[in-house]
């Protein structure tokens, strides 16, 4: 059964934090709160932990499941980033976008995306970027969407009733939103919008279409 921390949402308990990591160490499966939605996450290095999340969400490995970072820096370990692509990111982060780039050798294989891709984002989040200052390297992550519900979960409670079987801690920062991260691929010549979420589009060179 899953444990259940109610975490500060601004200032999240040093203790509750650590706690967390020592889970994810040990191959444990969390949810925890994002800038857009709740996410499912687990240690980089962990195949069962990341086939458990696979399972909750129902996708096979043709989905990208995410490298949540704390910084550039992070990113350009596992991903190839050139200048443009450097100035995007930057002038963008931390926030609600997913970005899909070209994986260096560090990303063990079973991560990549068919295309040799890679999914990473830098969280605006508090308990987010706790959670991985105390961790020091990424979360492998996945926007918390069950197979029947079609829209990302965002209370803790709701999230336990379905979960709490299926993963090892859920950490309640209080709800953080339903929209999904914008999903922009930059692999290739010019990006690319894969979905339209929280993050805005415009500075991509996208164009907002007006609401009628």
């Amino acid at each position: 059964m899953a444990q259940f921390f109610a975490v500060h949402p601004d200032n999240p308990q040093p203790r509750l934090i650590r706690a967390a990591v020592e889970i994810v160490r040990a191959g444990g499966v969390i949810a925890y709160p994002t800038d857009s939605c709740y996410a499912l996450g687990c240690h980089i290095g962990d195949k069962a932990a990341m086939e458990r999340i696979r399972r909750i969400r129902n996708v096979d490995e043709r989905h990208h499941l995410t490298l949540v970072c704390r910084d550039l820096a992070e990113i350009g370990q596992f991903a190839k980033v050139d200048n443009i692509q450097y100035r995007l990111i930057k002038a963008n982060t931390p926030g609600s976008y997913t970005f899909i780039l070209r994986a260096t050798r560090d990303v063990p294989r079973r991560l990549l995306h068919p295309r040799h891709t890679i999914g990473v984002r830098i969280p605006h989040h508090t308990v987010a970027q706790a959670l991985l200052a105390a961790l020091g390297e990424p979360l492998l992550s996945s926007t918390l969407i069950l197979p029947d519900h079609g829209q990302a979960l965002n209370d803790a409670e709701e999230i336990r009733r379905h979960l709490e079987h299926k993963v090892d801690l859920i950490l309640d920062a209080g709800p953080c939103g339903l929209a999904v991260t914008t999903v922009i691929d930059l692999s290739g010549d010019a990006p690319v919008l894969l979905r339209e979420g929280k993050g805005d589009i415009r500075p991509f060179g996208f164009v907002k279409e007006a609401l009628h």
